[in-house]
């Protein structure tokens, strides 16, 4: 069944319910939208927007972190603890991590990307969850672009 998602960013979005991921506590400081979608910014992209399907002007720019820092993982343990999910995490294909990125409008090569906080996707499952990740030799203001 399609659904039309109304976004002030998009106009009017239509896709498929599967594709509507559920997240239990919402995201940190916005814990009453609970259902999300995923938009790829654009086609050659590494970022993408997190668009709250029940409120139009919520949107989180996201990423990977591992495109700018390929050694980066949410620990298992904690996701584990966090949501309950079964199996082996640390090489599961069914889950998809992400960073908030914090782009300053006059200034985007000073991006930042909130490693503290990562938001992990089961795809097989459509649910995530934020983490919030403490005592972590991470920052959540770290500086995507390295100057040169």
């Amino acid at each position: 069944m399609t659904v039309k998602i109304e976004t002030t960013r998009f106009g009017t979005l239509e896709v498929t319910e599967d594709k509507i991921i559920s997240m239990p506590s919402g995201m940190i400081g916005f814990g009453e939208y609970k259902r999300f979608i995923i938009v790829q910014h654009n086609a050659d992209s590494p970022f993408f927007w997190y668009q709250a399907v029940d409120e139009p002007g919520l949107a989180f720019v996201l990423t990977n972190p591992n495109y700018f820092m390929p050694e980066y993982q949410a620990p298992p343990s904690v996701v584990k603890r966090e949501t309950g999910w079964e199996g082996d995490l640390a090489d599961s294909e069914d889950l998809e991590l992400y960073v908030t990125v914090r782009i300053p409008p006059d200034d985007p090569e000073n991006m930042t990307a909130n490693l503290i906080g990562p938001i992990v996707v089961n795809n097989k499952t459509m649910e995530a969850v934020q983490l919030v990740i403490a005592k972590s030799k991470y920052s959540h203001r770290h500086k995507i672009l390295k100057k040169e």
